[in-house]
């Protein structure tokens, strides 16, 4: 599963993988903005990941904003018959979950299990 990458690369490609977590994280209070930047961050350097354990947190994170955003626009579109506030307060613990577990698995040096 692991390229070689040089010590460099590999300690580049764990503080960008960081950084999206930590961007994550603060978009439960910057109303979201954060977690865009750090979409566009994984895909940007999604290709800097391919074969590396890093990889997998990048499809673990770009998957968490996707859903997210799905989840977030099907509590707006049912928060009129009151649903939609309890959808949107369970998709904020499943994403408050998914930062939490990548960003140990990460701090653990383990790749994310994706399907």
């Amino acid at each position: 599963m692991t390229t070689d990458v040089s010590p460099q690369q590999a300690e580049a490609n764990r503080t960008i993988t960081l950084t999206v977590y930590i961007l994550h994280a603060a978009s439960l209070v910057s109303g979201g903005i954060a977690s865009l930047i750090a979409v566009i961050i994984n895909y940007v350097k999604r290709d800097d990941v391919v074969g590396t354990l890093y990889e997998s947190h990048f499809t673990w994170q770009i998957r968490t904003f996707w859903y997210s955003l799905l989840w977030g626009a099907m509590g707006w579109a049912t928060v009129w018959i009151l649903i939609g506030f309890l959808v949107w307060a369970a998709a904020g613990i499943w994403f408050i979950y998914r930062i939490v577990k990548g960003w140990v698995r990460l701090t653990e040096g383990r790749p994310m299990y994706v399907a």
